[in-house]
């Protein structure tokens, strides 16, 4: 059997029906992160520039970093235009996760920015990290991108839960993530994890999803454990844990408080 081009764990993961282990990247500027990643376990990071600062420069530079680790490396996109996703996927990401997804037709141009023809338009960049810069035949670079690259769209409004069915069937959409905390605030339940409409909102996307042959992912749960087992038991399949924030602020909390409950 021919070694692909190009490994994606978070894919390989997903196809043999296991769950999927995600850690979100939003305050390491550095590349020693993705090393953490891998070292803890996890099969992809995803390096949030929607919500921060962090530059398309230092997400490719992390993204580099993941590949060369061996775990798959997103973005998720604070807009869904072309050159934002072409630059990223260029500069070393194997997907982008694109937010505000409201129709099958958002969708299909997200796929359209992400794929190489004949599914896509991305237009082609030269020689790419992915492949650690080796010149690559456009045919057969072009291939291999188009079967490693994933394309995630977020469910985090009403209208993208009424239009669920279609967004799944989509040609090219990997993987719907619900977005829980930006559904929970729209539906009018902020921070109403608990709430029937949550797990109703997760039964729906997982039912479109497999009748679509696709995957659910579960975010914005991270903080509810208890929540996330139940989506997996029910069939969500990749699982968002956290940011490197939230680890690092509560790893020193439990060792700030160890310290000042030691007796002198």
């Amino acid at each position: 059997m021919t070694e692909p081009l190009i490994r994606n764990r978070l894919r390989e993961t997903l196809a043999r029906g296991e769950v999927a282990a995600s850690m979100t990247v939003r305050a390491f500027r550095g590349i020693e992160i993705a090393r953490i990643a891998a070292t803890a376990g996890f099969d992809s990071i995803y390096v949030d520039i929607e919500h921060n600062t962090l530059s398309i420069d230092t997400a490719c530079q992390i993204c580099m970093a993941a590949l060369e680790a061996g775990i798959t490396p997103l973005v998720r996109v604070p807009a869904r235009s072309p050159d934002m996703i072409g630059r990223l996927l260029d500069g070393g990401a194997l997907g982008v996760i694109a937010p505000h997804v409201q129709s099958a037709e958002d969708a299909a141009r997200v796929v359209a920015c992400a794929k190489f023809p004949p599914l896509g338009e991305r237009g082609a960049g030269g020689a790419l990290p992915h492949f650690g810069y080796r010149n690559i035949p456009p045919a057969a670079a072009n291939a291999a991108l188009n079967q490693a690259t994933m394309v995630v769209v977020m469910v985090e409004t009403i209208a993208a839960l009424d239009n669920v069915d279609a967004i799944a069937a989509v040609d090219g959409v990997d993987l719907l993530m619900v977005g829980t905390n930006d559904l929970c605030a729209e539906l009018g339940i902020t921070g109403q994890f608990d709430h029937p409409a949550v797990a109703d909102a997760y039964a729906r996307c997982i039912a479109a999803a497999r009748a679509s042959g696709k995957h659910v992912g579960v975010g914005g749960l991270a903080g509810r454990p208890d929540l996330v087992a139940k989506c997996v038991a029910a069939g969500a399949r990749y699982v968002s844990t956290g940011t490197d924030l939230a680890f690092l602020i509560g790893a020193a909390n439990e060792k700030a408080a160890f310290v000042r409950g030691l007796k002198v």
